[in-house]
């Protein structure tokens, strides 16, 4: 490409400032790309992708330069940089409506072509792009969603607010330190909305007030980031979903968990370059590169105030503070300046603390400012005056929290201290149910509710709905301290009535009917509290019968959020207490959901196995159709992934029957899925496509309900085996269309794990067909989501593919490394799925290699493996490869490698497979030439190419066209003559 009319009039060798191009603006400081003055989300390798290529318009970059700049600590090969740029042209719109940004020379490299400019200078200088106005503005809601909603007006803390704004883009870490009650929540929220415009929209809140345990803290953090946890290590999830993100991510009181949070903060840092940090604690984190902002408490007078006026006064931020908050609890308050000046010395000895002022100032709403004023003097003189370190600030929450409690008659007391047993939000429902006893009757724990609300010490749940309540850290350790204070059986008492409480809610019909789970986001935000509740119950003065019950109620809300190493550890624990419970509803869904967990978290193991044995064995005691439905699924996914065909077979049959007893279209929707499966891989692809059409046909839409009801989405499954089975049976085209809308599909239902599976198996259509780049791109997708999601076989599995599509390629190089690595992590964890598969890729190197007689072993095993388990459908393509070994051998028999050929022949018809059928007849075609017999390789494949209507550009249709118009030419056949050209394959 040379300097043309479409070279743009500027050229950049660095961008100090933004630039534009089309409707897009480019900001490389902030990472910020915008499309009409909205943020446009990207990837940071796309991003410095699209930087590289800016930087110098008009000129082809080669690709090799390209990816030592966009990957400069990896080595990648090209499909990767492939890839990003078919992401970034599709972000830019490149080619829509004519726009063209980036030309490509073939074989060389990418060019910029769009027309740049510099970007007009904004009026004022700001610390951060377009922060949000106080009104909300128009940013996106959905994404100030993820934080709670900001106060109508914060008080004193503007310099905070521009500091903390200018400072957070260019700072790793910034901790907000200081003293319960200060205000560091309301500081760390108000600058999370305004930086959203800075992270483009990026910005995520987690809130560690609800949680007790630090092993849950990197769960906990992923939730927060909507990341899908099914590993060991939630921490390889999260730097998986957010290595290349620019984004803000709000800690919030970490002091119980200072520890673990340093070190989850460390690690976020050292492998997430583009992530900040802000956390919220009684003290510095202490770790390397943390920037602290001490928060101190608000202005107050601290000098005489008889010469201030009002407005003087006013200007104090606690004093408007205190006014603000008592004039909100009674509209009939004054206040004059003499009111006021009593005000500024009650703000004075209350050390000018948000939380203390705001509960004083509810005090004054009730009582009168005299009354308040001579209260306070009397309980917190001592206590409040000059204390400034950390121990006296704790001491003077205390003092605030004791004063408040000491004003409360003896039922609110009551209330608020049984309160303290919630983890983060409750309703009304809730808290009756956990505060009423003989001491405190219905009505009193109403009006003790309705009281404690008015004096703030109940909060609306600002993360929830206003049917919601909260209290507020440090009120809830304070009210915990003093029901503990009353003996061990009244915190019992109360701990039991919660848990007692969640297992109802979580029994009710409206939320176990399987078709009626519309209630995840509910006990999402309930999450802390039935950990509590589960952690009580099976603790040492718990109730493990009420745990049981508990642990089966709650595996819906593990499965939905896919906290499957925290379901199968509750699961397992209540396993060991089924005495009360055993040959019950509530044994299935324990053994179960155990089952299943074990899958995913360690692999196909025999506890698992024997886990899913039994609830079936209990469901079928219990005549529980449905259940039995649902388990017979699982047991022919595990022993289909075992490589135990046979068996994953029967368990098809099974349920078959039982779904002929449901007799429903959804049960035998995913019925005929598990028989399609079981036909298709056991070879009989007529019967599989009978089976799997049907399968689709009676399926509603994929729906995430059903897919956590049975722990897979069987019309997902369905499709992807169809669009295999479609490809065997010689229909190219159909088999692609219904992969790609099966995939759709999957990433639609936003499940890691479903996502994968289509990802991975409609893959075998792109490389079976011989489209390549199609594979390359399917592979990156598949690799990067297994990464993301820390799913092991998934992760074992991309290097096995990585492999073999470096075979087709003629790649060898690395290529064996990876299809062997590939296949002992796989049998490590009892992954037999994709075994044969890799051994086929695997052989096919070994004789590029020139190592035939180690292909040839292999070859073997994989042929008595297939026979002995079922894996039938791989037969026809293992016989052909093993005749292609052989006849790569010194002194093989050619009659022994048309032996082979005429039987892949025979099994590939056998199994209706013309895709199989087509391979073994080009290769026995070729045979037949070498040997001087064109007429009759001629006779053999001319009829079979015939048969083919569609997939005509597909690898095997060429080369079946390249050898029949070369068998053509060849004397003896029809038209024959001339000489025999070099071999195009």
């Amino acid at each position: 490409m040379s300097s043309s009319s479409q070279i743009p009039p500027i050229q950049v060798s660095s961008l100090e400032g933004p630039v534009t191009f089309g409707p897009f603006r480019l900001t490389v400081g902030e990472r910020l790309l915008t499309r009409d003055g909205a943020p446009v989300e990207i990837g940071g390798r796309t991003f410095d992708l699209l930087v590289a290529l800016v930087e110098q318009p008009g000129r082809v970059l080669a690709k090799r330069d390209l990816l030592k700049r966009v990957w400069p600590d990896v080595v990648v090969e090209d499909g990767s940089l492939r890839f990003h740029m078919a992401g970034l042209r599709k972000l830019l719109g490149d080619g829509e409506n004519g726009a063209r940004y980036i030309a490509t020379q073939v074989g060389v490299g990418y060019a910029f072509v769009a027309t740049l400019q510099r970007a007009a200078p904004v009026a004022e200088a700001s610390p951060v792009a377009a922060p949000l106005p106080r009104d909300g503005g128009s940013y996106s809601m959905e994404a100030a969603g993820r934080l709670p909603a900001r106060l109508p007006r914060v008080f004193g803390r503007d310099t905070d607010v521009h500091l903390l704004t200018g400072r957070i883009p260019e700072t790793p870490l910034f901790t907000i330190v200081g003293a319960a009650g200060v205000g560091k929540t309301t500081l760390a929220v108000e600058v999370g909305h305004m930086l959203m415009p800075h992270f483009a929209g990026k910005v995520r809140f987690v809130d560690l007030a609800t949680l007790e345990d630090p092993a849950l803290l990197a769960s906990a953090i992923a939730g927060a980031l909507g990341a899908l946890v099914q590993s060991e290590d939630p921490m390889a999830v999260i730097l998986g979903h957010i290595r290349q993100e620019h984004l803000l991510l709000i800690l919030d009181n970490c002091e119980h968990l200072v520890d673990a949070v340093s070190r989850v903060v460390e690690r976020l840092m050292d492998a997430a370059p583009h992530v900040h940090i802000v956390a919220t604690s009684r003290e510095p984190l202490r770790v390397r590169a943390e920037h602290v902002h001490w928060l101190g408490s608000l202005a107050y007078p601290d000098t005489a105030v008889e010469g201030l006026s009002l407005d003087a006064l006013l200007a104090f931020p606690a004093v408007a503070l205190f006014v603000e908050r008592a004039s909100a609890g009674n509209s009939a308050l004054r206040f004059d300046v003499d009111a006021v000046r009593v005000v500024s010395d009650m703000c004075g000895r209350l050390d000018g603390m948000a939380l203390p002022i705001e509960l004083t100032a509810v005090r004054v709403a009730a009582h009168g400012l005299e009354a308040t004023a001579q209260l306070l003097g009397e309980r917190f003189s001592l206590a409040w005056a000059g204390r400034r370190t950390a121990l006296p600030r704790q001491q003077t929450l205390q003092a605030t929290l004791d004063w408040s409690y000491n004003l409360l008659p003896e039922a609110e007391r009551l209330t608020l201290e049984r309160l303290s047993v919630f983890l983060g939000p409750f309703s009304i429902d809730a808290a009756l149910q956990v505060v009423t006893d003989e001491e405190v009757p219905t009505d009193a724990a109403v009006l003790a509710l309705d009281e404690l609300t008015t004096k703030s010490l109940i909060s609306p749940d600002r993360l929830g709905n206003a049917s919601t309540y909260r209290l507020l850290e440090m009120t809830r350790a304070y009210a915990r301290e003093k029901l503990l204070g009353r003996g061990p059986q009244a915190f019992q008492a109360v701990a039991r009535r919660h848990a007692a409480f969640f297992v109802a809610k979580l029994e009710e019909p409206a939320f176990s009917d399987r078709r009626c789970l519309d209630r995840f986001h509910y006990f999402s935000r309930q999450l802390g509290n039935i950990r509590s509740a589960l952690d009580w119950s099976f603790g040492p003065d718990g109730d493990v019968a009420l745990a049981v019950r508990l642990a089966a109620a709650s595996v819906p809300v593990f499965t939905n959020m896919s906290l499957l190493v925290e379901c199968r550890d509750w699961c397992a624990r209540a396993v060991a207490h089924l005495d009360g419970h055993r040959d019950t509803a509530v044994e299935i869904e324990i053994q179960a959901a155990l089952g299943l967990a074990l899958m995913f978290t360690r692999g196909n193991s025999e506890a698992a196995e024997t886990a899913l044995r039994r609830a079936l064995a209990v469901a079928t005691t219990l005549g529980d159709h449905w259940n039995q439905l649902r388990l017979l699924g699982r047991l022919q996914i595990f022993h289909e992934r075992i490589g135990d065909y046979a068996t994953a077979h029967g368990w098809a049959d099974m349920a078959v029957k039982v779904a002929g007893v449901i007799d429903t279209p959804e049960a035998a929707a995913v019925a005929a899925s598990l028989a399609g499966i079981s036909h298709h891989l056991a070879g009989d692809q007529s019967r599989a496509r009978q089976e799997l059409e049907f399968s689709i046909r009676q399926s509603m839409p994929s729906d995430r309900r059903w897919t956590v009801y049975f722990g897979f989405d069987h019309r997902n499954r369905s499709g992807i085996a169809l669009a295999r089975t479609l490809w065997l049976l010689g229909l190219a085209d159909q088999a692609r269309a219904v992969a790609a809308r099966t995939v759709r599909e999957a990433a639609g239902l936003e499940h890691a794990v479903t996502h994968c599976i289509a990802l991975l198996w409609t893959l075998s259509v792109d490389l079976w067909a011989g489209d390549l780049e199609k594979a390359e791109v399917s592979l990156a997708n598949f690799a990067r989501a297994a990464e993301v999601n820390a799913l092991g076989p998934y992760i074992a599995a991309s290097g096995g593919l990585r492999g073999e599509l470096a075979i087709q390629r003629g790649h060898v190089g690395e290529a064996l490394d990876w299809l062997e690595e590939s296949l002992a992590r796989l049998r490590a964890a009892r992954y037999e799925l994709l075994t044969t598969t890799f051994s086929l890729a695997l052989a096919q190197g070994l004789m590029l290699s020139g190592r035939q007689e180690e292909a040839l072993d292999l070859v073997d095993a994989a042929v008595g493996r297939c026979a002995g388990n079922g894996e039938l459908f791989s037969m026809p393509e293992l016989l052909r490869v093993k005749a292609d070994v052989l006849r790569a051998l010194p002194d093989r028999d050619p009659a022994e490698v048309e032996a082979l050929l005429q039987d892949a022949l025979a099994w590939s018809r056998r199994q209706a497979a013309k895709a199989w059928e087509l391979r073994a007849a080009i290769d026995l075609a070729r045979l037949w030439m070498d040997q001087g017999q064109p007429a009759r390789a001629l006779a053999l494949l001319r009829p079979l190419r015939d048969g083919f209507q569609e997939g005509l550009d597909t690898a095997d249709l060429r080369a079946a066209d390249q050898l029949l118009l070369m068998l053509a030419d060849m004397p003896g056949t029809a038209g024959g003559g001339g000489a025999l050209s070099a071999w195009p394959w």
